[in-house]
């Protein structure tokens, strides 16, 4: 008989709630975790007591167990310090990768085993099912458009994706989610999306670095391509490639952030036509698909979460991936994600060097 027993990943919010529901209707053994991850000092987010006394809540009224576990110190360790460190060597991070990664499907993996549990279970809108072409498991795009997440999934590891379930899958937009969540007379049902990093919770990345880390405000030069001062800067963890509000410089053309000279401590600035890029290198390389790349293998990529896939093709050199796109891309970020598509399937991804 299938072990039919589900570790549930649970924030407090509607999706996670919602997924107990579902989970619970398609006859798994719920039980619920939330992961308490750093010191919330707000009521704005996860990770605070009203969150995970509103995860409590549901698991009570639907009649599974709910476990509040610490995993403060190693979320410190893989998450708020690469964090820090990405900042710090100039390139711009997504914390919600490494999360995903080293604590989702990580930790909370290594905890769900112990407990007897053959699968775990997020709010993700993502999908996993086994593909007869490839004779694997493999992660894939929801039916949710412009809410999919499986661009920040990339990093999980991919023997244990036959053991997650994303309850969500199906479903196209939020709204769903919240009828759902009224129908079964969930609190949560009109609680609001929390859109910023987690442990930032007021979205002021800048004040977090200065109040965690060496990272102060440092006087440079802000110059152009070919080395000429336009102007000052305040700190370059304070820019990221592709701004253009807030860099002080009068000029008769819109100026926007190119890259960093950490050794001089300057700003680089140009104009929009020096933003775009045809090819890239990818590194931290994880792929789901397949084994390596030998060969050229023409695929769609996205370089943020939000951008739209684009046509390119791919290879593997070493450890890294080079990229070539179709058609140059926009404001292509270092220490932002790659992630690499085949139709819907994720064939992979990295970090962008």
């Amino acid at each position: 008989m299938e072990n039919r027993k589900v570790l549930l990943g649970m924030s407090g919010g509607v999706d996670s709630s919602v997924s107990a529901i579902l989970l619970k209707n398609q006859n798994y053994d719920v039980i619920g975790i939330t992961m308490k991850l750093f010191e919330a000092n707000s009521d704005d987010g996860c990770c605070n007591i009203s969150s995970a006394m509103d995860a409590k809540r549901v698991c009570d009224y639907l009649e599974i167990p709910h476990y509040t576990l610490n995993f403060k110190e190693d979320f410190n360790k893989y998450v708020i310090k690469d964090f820090i460190c990405e900042y710090s060597n100039c390139r711009t991070p997504n914390p919600c990768i490494e999360c995903n990664k080293y604590m989702k499907f990580g930790a909370m993996y290594e905890k769900a085993k112990e407990l007897g549990c053959n699968y775990i279970a997020t709010g993700h809108y993502a999908r996993t099912e086994y593909n007869e072409k490839y004779n694997r498991w493999v992660l894939k795009k929801s039916s949710a458009g412009k809410k999919d997440q499986s661009y920040v999934l990339w990093s999980i590891p991919k023997d244990i994706i036959e053991h997650i379930v994303f309850p969500l899958s199906d479903f196209e937009n939020k709204e769903q989610i919240r009828e759902i969540a009224k129908e079964n007379n969930l609190k949560v049902a009109n609680k609001p999306d929390s859109e910023d990093i987690c442990f930032i919770p007021d979205g002021n990345y800048k004040k977090f670095l200065e109040e965690n880390s060496n990272l102060k405000p440092k006087l440079g030069n802000i110059v152009n391509s070919n080395g000429k001062v336009l102007g000052k800067h305040t700190g370059l963890y304070n820019y990221t490639i592709g701004q253009r509000r807030g860099l002080g410089i009068a000029n008769p053309v819109p100026l926007f952030v190119l890259g960093f000279n950490r050794e001089k401590n300057e700003v680089i600035v140009g104009e929009e036509k020096e933003l775009y890029k045809k090819e890239i290198l990818v590194s931290n390389i994880n792929l789901l698909l397949v084994d390596e790349i030998k060969e050229w293998l023409e695929i769609t990529v996205k370089t943020r979460y939000a951008s739209k896939p684009a046509k390119a093709k791919i290879i593997q050199e070493g450890e890294n991936i080079r990229v070539i796109f179709d058609e140059a891309q926009r404001a292509i970020t270092p220490g932002q994600s790659a992630v690499f598509y085949i139709d819907d399937i994720v064939l992979g991804g990295g970090k962008i060097i």
